[in-house]
C-alpha cells in the first residue's frame, strides 16, 4: 500500500501456489501406478499444464488441473500418437525422458523456442549409456527421438549437480526395475528422494550418493497417490523479497515448503540483514512445511560461495535484484549454469540491472552487482523469463521507480496470479 509520501507498506497472509518440482514428478508417478491418485495443492502453472498434456497423450487420465487438486487415473504408457510438446518446461522434457527410456517405443520430444535451446545430451547421453537409442535432429537440444526398452544399471557421476538429471536416471530405474546409483559433485534438491521413500521404494541416500536398488514391478505394485504439495519456496522467495523492499508491515508466506536443499535462499537473506522468522513447522509427506513472517529490512551486500548454488540456483536473479538495493557489493560465484535456463538468464540478468540504473558485471562465472538507493528506471527484457519477470516487477513497487517490463505473461510458467498476489500485498487490490 502506497502512502502519500510514496512509502510502501506491505500486510496480510498470502500462498504460492505448489511446488513446482513436485507436482512435476507426482503427476509422472500417478500416471504409472494403478488406480486413482489424488494429488492436493498441486501447482497449476503452464509448466504443470505442459506435463498433465504429455500424461494424457501417454494414455493417462489426467483430470482439470486446479489449484485444489487433480485425480489422475494411472496406466500402462503407449506409443503417443504425435509429438510430445514441453512446453516451456525443461522439467518435463528431462523427466519424461528417463520414464520414456524404460518404454518400449519411440517417442519425439520437443518444446517451445525457449526449451529447445536448453541441453538434453546431460540426461540422454547416462540414458543412451543404459539402453535407450536417442536420435537428435538438432544436436544437444530438442527436438529429438527416444526408444526405451530394456535397460541395463548404471552407475553414473554428475560433472554438476543438477536435480533434474539426478530424478531422470532415477526415474529410468524405477521404471525399468535396475538399480541406478547416481553421485554429484554437492547435494541437489532431494524431492525426489523423499518422495520416493516416502512412497517405499527401495532407495537409499549416502552423503551425495543416492542408489535406487533393482525393484522390477514396482511402480505395478505401488499403492495410488494420496498427495499434498508444499508450497512452492522458489515463488515465495519474490513474496518475501517483496516484504523485504518495503517501507513498513508485515506479511506472513503461509505453507512454505522448507526442504533444506531448496532454503538457500533464506540464508543469503539473513547475512544480508533480513529478519524472517519461521512459523508453525512441520513435516508434511515427507517434506518440512511452514510458515515465513517477513518484515521490510535495510539489505547490505554478501557474498554468494559455489557450494551454495545449487540449493538457491532458481532464487539468483531476484536475490540479485535485492543485491542492487543493498549497501555495498554483492558477488554471486559459480552461477554459469544460469547461461542454459529458459533465457540466458545470467547475461540478461546483468543487461536489465544496467538498464534499470544498477552496476552489475559478469566475471566469467561470478556476477557482481553493486547496490545503489535511487529510484530504479528503465526497460527490462525478459526475454519471456518467468523467474526475470518477476524479480524486477519487484521494482515497480518502489517510491519514484519508473520499470517497464518487455511482458507479463511469463510468470503463468510457474507463478498464475503472480501480479495478483503481489498486489494484493501491497493493497493495491481489494
Amino acid at each position: 500500500m502506497a502512502s502519500a509520501d510514496g512509502a510502501v507498506s506491505v500486510q496480510g497472509t498470502v500462498r504460492p501456489p505448489g511446488d513446482k518440482s513436485i507436482t512435476h514428478r507426482t503427476l509422472m508417478l500417478a500416471s504409472l501406478v494403478r488406480g486413482t491418485s489424488v494429488i492436493r495443492h498441486p501447482l497449476s502453472s503452464a509448466d504443470a499444464r505442459s506435463t498433465a498434456a504429455c500424461l494424457r497423450a501417454l494414455g493417462a487420465a489426467v483430470g482439470p488441473l486446479r489449484p485444489t487438486q487433480v485425480r489422475v487415473r494411472g496406466t500402462a504408457w503407449q506409443e503417443p500418437s504425435r509429438t510430445l510438446h514441453c512446453g516451456n518446461a525443461g522439467t518435463t522434457a528431462r523427466l519424461l525422458l528417463g520414464l520414456l527410456a524404460a518404454h518400449p517405443f519411440e517417442t519425439r520430444l520437443t518444446g517451445d523456442r525457449s526449451l529447445r535451446r536448453r541441453p538434453m545430451r546431460r540426461v540422454t547421453e547416462p540414458l543412451a549409456r543404459m539402453g535407450a537409442v536417442v536420435t537428435e535432429e538438432g544436436g544437444d537440444c530438442l527436438p529429438l527421438r527416444i526408444r526405451g526398452g530394456d535397460l541395463r544399471a548404471l552407475d553414473w557421476t554428475l560433472p554438476v549437480a543438477t536435480a533434474q538429471v539426478k530424478t531422470a536416471l532415477l526415474f529410468a530405474g524405477l521404471a525399468a526395475g535396475v538399480e541406478v546409483r547416481v553421485r554429484e559433485p554437492v547435494r541437489s534438491r532431494d524431492h525426489t528422494e523423499r518422495l520416493l521413500i516416502a512412497l517405499g521404494a527401495p532407495l537409499a541416500v549416502d552423503g551425495t550418493t543416492v542408489t535406487l536398488a533393482a525393484a522390477p514391478g514396482w511402480l505395478a505394485r505401488c499403492d495410488p497417490l494420496d498427495w499434498q504439495v508444499a508450497g512452492d519456496p522458489s515463488s515465495a522467495a519474490f513474496l518475501v523479497a517483496a516484504a523485504l523492499l518495503a517501507d513498513d508491515g508485515e506479511v506472513c508466506v503461509r505453507d512454505v515448503g522448507l526442504n533444506p536443499t531448496r532454503t538457500g535462499y533464506l540464508d543469503v537473506l539473513a547475512r544480508m540483514g533480513a529478519v524472517i522468522r519461521r512459523e508453525n513447522v512441520r513435516e508434511a509427506f515427507g517434506e518440512p512445511v511452514g510458515d515465513l513472517v517477513v518484515r521490510p529490512a535495510p539489505l547490505r551486500a554478501t557474498v554468494v560461495h559455489a557450494e551454495e548454488i545449487a540449493s538457491l540456483i532458481d532464487e539468483v536473479p531476484v536475490l540479485a535484484v535485492l543485491a542492487s538495493r543493498a549497501a555495498g557489493e554483492s558477488a554471486f560465484h559459480a552461477v554459469g549454469e544460469l547461461r542454459v535456463k529458459e533465457s540466458d538468464r545470467l547475461g540478461l540478468l546483468a543487461e536489465d540491472l544496467r538498464a534499470v540504473g544498477a552496476q552489475a558485471v559478469v566475471d566469467g562465472d561470478t556476477l557482481h552487482v553493486v547496490g545503489a538507493d535511487q529510484p530504479p528506471r528503465g526497460h527490462v527484457e525478459t526475454a519471456h523469463d518467468h523467474r526475470l519477470a518477476m524479480a524486477f516487477a519487484l521494482l515497480q513497487r518502489l517510491p519514484g521507480a519508473a520499470v517497464t517490463l518487455s511482458e507479463r505473461v511469463s510468470p503463468a510458467v510457474s507463478f498464475p496470479n503472480f501480479f495478483h498476489t503481489l498486489d494484493r500485498m501491497t493493497g493495491h487490490v481489494d
